[in-house]
């Protein structure tokens, strides 16, 4: 599991399936992260630019 950085709820993901530049959601907060690094883990917030490439998919 994955704690959300703003809220700390957990967001259900495997840490192990994870890649760098993978976006996740929190469902609880509606909030947008990006995958910076695996090793350790690390989430940063997602720029506005990558949730608008998201939803072009």
């Amino acid at each position: 599991m994955v704690l959300c950085p703003k809220c700390k709820s957990e967001i259900d993901v495997e840490e192990d399936e994870l890649e760098e530049g993978e976006l996740l959601s929190c469902t609880e907060c509606d909030s947008d992260f990006e995958v910076a690094s695996v090793e350790p883990l690390k989430l940063t917030k997602a720029s506005d630019e990558d949730e608008a490439e998201e939803d072009e998919e």
